[in-house]
């Protein structure tokens, strides 16, 4: 997405830059895989920026508890791990169970400071969360299966739960508006391959609430606000809208790009999460071309309202490394000239 504040701020209104903006995140293991030909990648277009992790983060089957008390094992190396360890598996232990403390989210004092520094530099001073908002973190909290029939029975330490969750989030929310950020990111993995995990009616029950009060919080003092989901969310990307959410981050193929077309372009930003399950991976350069210019032929517009962004995960070809990277270059004026 655009860094400059002001261009942002026209974006998010959907009246702003038609150049579509990408941005890689390449993995640890990608880097150690193909090592320095990766950097040639930076100087391929303007419009790409390439981010390299290349140190590890952390060793294979390596272990660590987070700030809820969640035990995580990561079974490949600086890659994302597995919650497997659930502090509130058994509902008695939520008569004693402490939520974490927004204070201690970050320094409260240092974030202020960073985005006062990023509005002197006429830049987007940008709030974060962690990947684990509220359906995940509950999952995390109360184990999947356990969560499952929660929904179902519907008892009620499933909602004192969910509102400790909430609470959380909007302390952590309020905090960033008053250090003066212009957006605020959320990530919440809400679908499986190819539907929901729980009914449509049960996620606006039982989730969708917190979402619309925290998010309708944020915009109510002009942040503008971000949701990743992976999966299939075409369900309910009408309610996410209707939450208040300003960017959506979202996958390409799990929910097709007819469907974004229809249910959200023109309506919200999107933040289009590439493919990397089937052309990125399986599929030839001229293949990643292709779906590259289609991405960006069918949810890109004159008055902008899209940026693309891609993990790049140990399997992909460097040769479609490369084809994306250039595909995304060569299409990112697609609008301006058309």
């Amino acid at each position: 997405m655009n860094s400059n504040r002001e261009q942002f701020l026209k974006d998010m209104a959907l009246n702003g830059d038609p150049v579509v903006r990408s941005r890689l995140a390449v993995t640890y293991p990608v880097y150690a895989q193909f090592g320095d030909r990766l950097e040639a990648l930076r100087r391929i277009s303007p419009y790409v920026s390439v981010g390299i992790a290349r140190q590890s983060a952390r060793e294979a089957n390596s272990t660590a508890v987070d700030r809820w008390g969640c035990h995580w094992t990561y079974p490949l190396e600086s890659l994302d791990g597995i919650c497997d360890g659930h502090p509130l598996q058994d509902w008695s232990a939520l008569r004693t169970y402490v939520p974490p403390n927004p204070d201690e989210f970050t320094d409260w004092s240092k974030a202020a400071a960073g985005v006062r520094a990023a509005h002197e530099r006429g830049q987007v001073a940008w709030g974060g969360t962690d990947h684990g908002f509220v359906f995940l973190r509950l999952t995390y909290l109360r184990d999947f299966n356990n969560l499952m029939v929660d929904l179902a029975d519907n008892p009620p330490e499933l909602h004192e739960l969910t509102a400790r969750v909430e609470g959380f989030w909007f302390e952590v929310a309020r905090r960033w508006i008053e250090a003066g950020v212009d957006a605020i990111s959320f990530g919440d993995d809400l679908g499986l391959q190819h539907a929901l995990p729980i009914s449509p009616d049960a996620w606006r029950r039982f989730i969708g609430p917190s979402y619309r009060r925290i998010f309708q919080y944020c915009r109510g003092h002009g942040v503008q606000v971000q949701l990743h989901s992976d999966g299939y969310v075409l369900d309910i990307i009408p309610d996410l809208i209707a939450c208040g959410i300003s960017i959506l981050n979202v996958q390409d193929l799990v929910n097709g790009l007819d469907n974004l077309r229809r249910l959200a372009w023109g309506k919200v930003y999107l933040d289009l999460d590439l493919d990397r399950q089937s052309v990125t991976v399986f599929g030839t350069p001229q293949a990643v071309d292709a779906h590259l210019h289609d991405c960006i032929r069918m949810l890109g517009s004159h008055g902008g309202g899209l940026s693309l962004i891609w993990g790049v995960y140990p399997g992909t070809p460097l040769a479609n490394i490369e084809a994306a990277v250039q595909a995304m270059g060569k299409y990112a004026t697609l609008w301006r000239a058309g």
